[in-house]
């Protein structure tokens, strides 16, 4: 193994990666509607600082502001030719402060969904969404970027794409299904289907799982189906802090960061190995996440009553799988996404 991300995983048994790009950039002024990928060249200095703040609180992997930086997302905003220029603008960045962090820390290129539905559903085809993510990795590893992270994608369809358009760029990359559908994602897939997926790829990544969702206690009933899989790779868990809710013109996140610090360590005790936040996720929420699985022993593997007890009710009966997982109690108010 020779790429940043597995030399550090052969020396720790966690890592910690960061928290919530767009709500950190909002309350940096980023207005809702604007890309803020066009703030990777308009206000690179907030970039920085949003990266700073990540590896500050402890984060040893962090994403690049590229979420939406492929073609198909940055023509809603005439920017579809500037792929190549934000992209590389983003890793640029990322990199430097990577690399004045003291310590390993490593930089990951983020790739989102393209925002359309494949074929046969839908009229994105194989080829054209190869060819979209391959012009983001090449960007982003032109820029300096570790590894590659694909996030929140729910289709098969877009997840293969995604790893041939890797394996064309030469990247090691990870990627994470958001599974926000009574344990299934957008398009159907479950947990031990995404794990049948990742063990067929002809390039695998070095770690899979799950980010966003309907709150962190269905993220972690999501991250057991994985490990109940048996998977040969590291297991991603990256939940949102809390629900959402709209005050003074934004959207706040309940989640504290005692819940969170709560969250992180029954996350490692289910079997992830890279665990940090999605939605909602700020640098109190992750210092404390940090805090916890430094100090916190490692536990048992939690049962289902016990992430209800700790983080709250399950958003559904079942994790999807087919398997009986009504057994967890839904008392108490809910602190998933609904």
């Amino acid at each position: 193994m020779t790429d940043a991300l597995s030399r550090l995983l052969e020396t720790r048994d966690w890592l910690l990666t960061d928290g919530a790009t767009g709500t950190n950039l909002f309350n940096m002024g980023l207005t809702s509607g604007d890309a803020p990928e066009l703030w990777n060249v308009d206000h690179p200095d907030r970039i920085r600082a949003l990266y700073q703040s990540w590896v500050d609180a402890g984060s040893d992997i962090f994403l690049t502001n590229t979420f939406g930086a492929n073609a198909s997302r940055l023509k809603l905003h005439s920017a579809q030719g500037r792929v190549r220029e934000l992209n590389m603008a983003a890793s640029a960045i990322a990199r430097d402060v990577a690399d004045r962090a003291g310590r390993p820390v490593v930089v990951a290129g983020d790739v989102g969904p393209t925002g359309e539905i494949m074929a046969p559903m839908g009229s994105l085809t194989h080829e054209s969404a190869v060819e979209m993510f391959h012009e983001q990795a090449e960007a982003l590893k032109e820029g300096g970027a570790d590894v590659l992270w694909i996030e929140t994608i729910s289709a098969a369809e877009e997840f293969k794409a995604a790893a041939e358009a890797f394996r064309l760029a030469g990247m090691p990359w990870c990627g994470t299904m958001s599974f926000d559908t009574a344990g299934r994602t957008m398009m159907g897939l479950t947990s031990a289907e995404l794990v049948k997926l990742v063990g067929k790829l002809p390039h695998p990544p070095i770690a899979f799982g799950a980010n966003c969702g309907v709150g962190a206690s269905d993220l972690l009933r999501t991250v057991l189906g994985f490990a109940a899989a048996g998977p040969e790779r590291p297991i991603i868990a990256k939940g949102n802090a809390g629900i959402p809710r709209y005050h003074e013109g934004h959207i706040h996140y309940d989640g504290t960061p005692e819940l969170m610090a709560d969250y992180a360590v029954l996350a490692r005790d289910a079997g992830a190995t890279l665990i940090g936040g999605c939605c909602g996720t700020m640098t109190d929420h992750l210092r404390a996440m940090r805090e916890a699985l430094e100090t916190r022993p490692r536990g048992e593997r939690p049962a289902l009553e016990t992430i209800v007890e700790r983080l709250g009710p399950f958003s559904s009966a079942s994790d999807g799988t087919g398997e009986d997982a009504s057994a967890a109690p839904r008392r108490g108010g809910r602190r998933g996404r609904a």
